[in-house]
């Protein structure tokens, strides 16, 4: 009897905390010489003793989750466990579906359609057209924050404040707590559950959760503060421009924090703040790259990551491969303006319509809106495209695009030039990168005409720059010692097997604000020059009086005139 024919009795999967994956065998009682033998102490040499993790993961919406989603898949792939921890109003985390990981739902006193609301509320601030100034902007999305903030805080009641919900969590022992920032209050679950922390994050406001959390240094000399469309070359008058709002979404997130604050020593029963909590992250995983951004600072636990989703192109269904190649030589161009706009009003659908209209390429545009009158046979409408296979096919030829983050990695993962139509957040400070690059022409959705857009995307088309630009982004982006998607699990393994990872974060986390930028050091140093400026005036006063002193032949000082 060889080995081959040698029964398994018993596979026992073991994922605990610190568990591993262990392969039970039974040999039968034959005893086994020779070549079966052989083989029998090969294949043990060979079994893969992997140890298995226990991850709990909170995740974001919309692109944020479908991002943390393909971390969490790699995560599995490597023998991990990972439960995911949501809310009962997640507008965009189907709980519901059978996934090869549990999701553990706990119930708020909310709809997915109010907290949907919200994103609307901020894409229609973004999107008003005619636009108002900065001031009024920034004033209704302070506004907005306040009740942002009422849902955070309705949501972190309900996950905090669940005795039974944290029993059950701490029973499960979990390794590390992977979570984005954009669920607040997960960084306090981890302090709760004594957990390691990992967020993924693109960047926050103004980089204020990264300066004021993270302690990431962002002088703003020649680190454009997102979104002002500025670059790292800044004429003097964007460089007050940028310090002015450095400093107002500096005030404004301690503004917005402050409430949270409260709920935060509440929770915890000790004074705390959001920040301090937040800043207690082992790793921050930033969804960019050196092939996106600006050369600036970084600290030893920021970790980019930027492209982890993107892959291959897989084969197209038979009715859009057919589509695509129809355009010949032309090409295709590919249009998506993201998951959260899924239409537009008919006046701005009609006159991208007509301008896709006047170009030799074919279009697949993503678009579930009501058709446009306009619409030309060259363009082709669906209501979902599988946007990373179309921008891998060989006759994608331009990437129309909102300038998501995700998007946009997918055009540099596939060497695919750009037209950007920002709409709101972190997009108009995607695509002006993109822009500085030379990889893109950018346009105001609002504003544009349709010749604006056939112009933009000739000048893409024809102008053989742009495919330069964006394929020597592409080297850079594939010239990697690690692929993004494997850096992001090996820094959570990284994060469990040492148990954290509290030797990269840097000392300022210790330090007060004056500390930090070192004025107390200053004032003692300006109090000697002080001290050492004063003795030596006095000094050389009382030696020219002794000096200088008129004296009577006697050797007495002379009195005064008057006297």
């Amino acid at each position: 009897m060889s080995f081959l024919d040698t029964p398994i009795t018993f596979i026992q999967e073991q994922r605990g905390k610190g568990g591993c994956l262990f392969l039970y065998t039974r040999v039968s009682a034959m005893r086994c010489f020779g070549k079966s033998c052989t083989l029998f102490i090969a294949f043990l040499l060979t079994v893969s003793f992997t140890h298995g993790g226990n991850v709990l993961v909170l995740p974001g919406e919309y692109s944020h989750w479908h991002n943390m989603r393909n971390i969490v898949e790699g995560l599995l792939n490597r023998n991990h466990s990972v439960t995911v921890l949501v809310n009962s109003a997640s507008p965009s985390v189907n709980f519901t579906a059978q996934e090869r990981f549990p999701f553990l739902v706990f119930d708020v006193p909310l709809k997915a359609h109010e907290v949907h609301g919200v994103s609307e509320q901020l894409l229609n601030i973004w999107m008003q057209y005619p636009r108002p100034n900065t001031l009024a902007i920034g004033l209704q999305i302070i506004e907005l924050a306040g009740r942002v903030n009422e849902l955070h805080r309705v949501m972190c009641d309900s996950m905090l404040r669940n005795e039974t919900l944290i029993a059950r969590l701490r029973y499960l022992r979990f390794d590390v707590l992977f979570y984005d920032p954009m669920f607040i209050c997960s960084d306090l679950l981890a302090e709760i559950l004594d957990l390691p922390l990992v967020l993924s994050l693109r960047f926050s406001l103004g980089f204020s959760m990264e300066r004021m959390c993270g302690q990431m240094p962002s002088p703003p000399s020649y680190v454009p503060v997102p979104p002002t469309v500025l670059t790292d070359h800044m004429s003097f008058m964007e460089r007050v421009k940028n310090m002015i709002m450095y400093v107002v979404y500096s005030y404004a997130f301690r503004m917005a924090s402050r409430s949270l604050d409260n709920l935060y020593s509440e929770i915890l029963g000790k004074p705390t703040t959001m920040c301090e909590t937040m800043g207690k992250a082992d790793i921050w995983l930033i969804r960019t790259y050196w092939d996106f951004e600006y050369p600036r600072p970084l600290l030893p636990n920021f970790k980019f990551v930027g492209g982890l989703h993107c892959k291959p192109a897989k084969p197209l269904s038979k009715e859009l491969e057919t589509f695509v190649q129809s355009s010949g030589d032309h090409g295709v161009v590919v249009f998506s303006l993201g998951s959260m706009i899924n239409n537009l009003t008919m006046e701005r659908a009609n006159t991208i319509a007509s301008a896709l209209g006047q170009i030799p390429q074919k279009v697949v545009w993503r678009y579930s809106g009501k058709t446009p009158e306009t619409l030309a046979p060259n363009t082709k409408l669906y209501d979902w495209i599988p946007q990373n296979d179309l921008l891998g096919h060989p006759k994608a030829k331009v990437f129309i695009t909102h300038g998501g983050t995700n998007g946009l990695y997918e055009a540099i993962y596939h060497g695919v030039p750009m037209v950007g139509l920002p709409l709101f957040a972190d997009q108009p400070d995607n695509m002006m990168h993109m822009k500085t690059k030379g990889a893109a022409v950018v346009l105001d959705i609002n504003t544009m005409e349709s010749k604006d857009l056939v112009d933009a995307l000739k000048t893409v088309l024809n102008n053989p720059s742009y495919k330069e630009s964006i394929m020597r982004l592409s080297r850079i982006h594939h010239d990697q010692p690690m692929k993004p998607l494997d850096q992001a699990v090996f820094w959570i393994e990284f994060v469990m097997r040492n148990k954290g990872a509290k030797h990269l974060r840097v000392q300022a986390h210790d330090l007060s604000w004056y500390q930090y930028h070192c004025l107390d050091v200053l004032a003692f140093l300006l109090s000697i020059v002080a001290l050492i400026t004063f003795l030596f005036i006095k000094t050389c006063s009382f030696f020219f009086r002794k000096c200088f002193r008129k004296t009577r032949p006697d050797g007495k000082a002379q009195k005064n005139k008057k006297e």
